[in-house]
């Protein structure tokens, strides 16, 4: 899906509405079809056509019959995907279960632990590395994530944020104008064209504050204060819930080939190259209102990594860090970035994710045809048990101003071919035809006077203790999305749904076909 930056049209009452969200990247030619589809019907057809021109009447009902059938399978999509291609990935999902292909265990489990510094990763991490770039300002050695399928690049940051549930319309405005600034400003650059946020809560077990009041409670403290206090910690703690917040850039290695050579090539060549936008990112991310950034080294990516695969390993972790708070200049006492994965992930289940005694379910967000306005994807973050948590991911990639004017060139050529045969042959043009066709218009002239055409994705996901139902809890974020958005749920790629809402390495957004940079 893709919109551009100048789709937010304001109505005369209320805040501003965000538009033409859900284009297709690249829709069907021929009355909605693709080519291949289109081909695949006429060769359908061809036996029927043959049959009536010899008269063998009987012979062509049965033909309609089988291959009409057959031309459905290929052309009517079922939640998001035809029947044929529902089954291609069934007995691919299934081919993975018998050749035990898809379950995972760690070396760590296994006995064999290997190198502290080397990624032990299921699915669709293990293609990628993540090598310390050199030191970056007072953050020590920000470690990289490379994509070796993709040649991408990239670094993730930790955000402390207020939030902007208690934000007023006039004020979520002024953000979500900063917002469109940052992706247009992304465009502008050759080095990243990419940007995920991630949003976490986090149940918070209170296991900082009981480190904190241990070292500072005073033994004089009368008792029943510190009854209450303890009725209280009881009382409050067991619901808390607590939020944190990622963001990850990356750059495709063509992007990044020209600045790594002038700053000497390598690792090192990439790192610096991407350090030189790090800054001017930092201080556009603070214009939307976040307070500080830290980007993180390998111990912290690390960290981000575990946690989101096992939301119980956050109170270890944050007690280490509270009786060993200065674990070096480059992070080298945290965790090493081979203990970052599960320990173990069962054989997947079709509609679920398993791992490390978490159970997850991950669905795509589709956009809704009315449009949405900013900040309406907090819902889906509301926890409503204990202990449950809820991941939401919005990744976002700009493209290059060519790659912008080829896409709405051909949305605008292709609408106008449609309108105009629909019109020479006597149809009328229906308003989903005139919608389009106007949104066509639209982004055409948004290009055309500098704005940036994104493409984006998001994807939520709720985790529950594998004791729980999780099912209860998959229909509770389905409620919660309900009138506002529709969720589809990824069957049978359930892990790589999990990788894209919950962990912030900036994998999540296929790469467009036909793209030209």
């Amino acid at each position: 899906m893709s919109t551009t930056t100048r789709d937010r049209e304001t109505g005369a009452v209320g805040p501003r509405v965000y538009r033409g969200l859900n284009t297709k990247e690249r829709s069907g030619w021929v009355l909605g079809l693709t080519p291949i589809q289109a081909l695949t019907c006429l060769g359908l057809a061809a036996p029927v056509l043959l049959a009536m021109s010899a008269g063998r009447w009987s012979g062509a009902f049965t033909w309609l019959v089988l291959n009409g059938a057959l031309a459905a399978l290929v052309v009517v999509p079922i939640r998001g995907r035809s029947a044929l291609r529902w089954l291609g990935d069934l007995l691919l999902f299934q081919l993975g279960v018998l050749l035990r292909w898809s379950p995972w265990q760690s070396r760590a489990a296994a006995g064999d632990p290997g190198p502290a510094h080397e990624p032990d990763l299921p699915g669709v991490l293990a293609r990628l590395t993540f090598p310390d770039g050199p030191p970056f300002h007072h953050q020590g050695r920000v470690c990289l994530i490379h994509d070796t399928v993709e040649g991408r690049w990239g670094a993730t940051a930790r955000l402390t944020h207020n939030g902007v549930g208690m934000l007023s319309d006039a004020e979520c405005e002024r953000l979500a104008a900063r917002l469109g600034t940052l992706l247009i400003a992304l465009g502008h650059r050759e080095v990243v064209d990419r940007l995920s946020l991630y949003v976490r809560t986090v149940p918070d077990d209170g296991t900082e504050y009981d480190v904190w009041r241990a070292a500072h409670e005073d033994p004089r403290s009368p008792e029943l204060a510190r009854a209450a206090t303890d009725e209280l910690d009881h009382t409050i703690g067991s619901v808390s819930v607590r939020t944190e917040l990622f963001v990850t850039v990356s750059g495709s290695e063509t992007a990044l080939n020209r600045p790594a050579k002038a700053a000497g090539g390598g690792i090192t060549g990439r790192a610096y190259g991407l350090y030189r936008v790090l800054d001017g990112i930092d201080d556009q991310l603070k214009a939307l209102g976040v307070r500080t950034v830290s980007w993180l080294t390998s111990a912290g990516l690390a960290e981000a990594i575990r946690t989101g695969f096992n939301p119980a390993a956050a109170a270890g972790l944050t007690a280490a860090h509270l009786t060993h708070p200065d674990p070096g200049p480059d992070g080298e006492d945290g965790l090493p970035m081979a203990a970052a994965g599960p320990t173990l992930a069962p054989s997947p289940s079709a509609r679920a994710y398993h791992h490390d005694g978490f159970s997850s379910v991950s669905y795509t967000v589709l956009m809704p045809e009315a449009g949405t306005v900013f900040g309406s994807l907090g819902p889906l973050l509301a926890v409503r048990t204990a202990g449950e948590r809820r991941t939401l991911a919005i990744h976002y990639e700009v493209l290059s101003q060519r790659a912008a004017q080829r896409a709405v060139q051909r949305g605008r050529f292709r609408n106008n071919v449609m309108t105009d045969y629909k019109a020479a042959k006597g149809f009328t043009t229906t308003a989903v035809d005139a919608r389009r066709a106007g949104g066509a218009r639209a982004q055409e002239s948004a290009v055309a006077a500098g704005h940036a055409m994104v493409r984006y994705t998001v994807a939520a996901s709720v985790t529950v203790p594998a004791g729980w139902n999780l099912e209860d809890h998959a229909a509770k974020l389905e409620n919660d999305a309900s009138g506002r958005f529709r969720l589809l749920r990824l069957e049978l790629a359930q892990d790589s749904a999990f990788v894209s809402a919950a962990l912030p390495v900036g994998a999540g957004l296929p790469r467009m076909r036909g793209a030209l940079s």
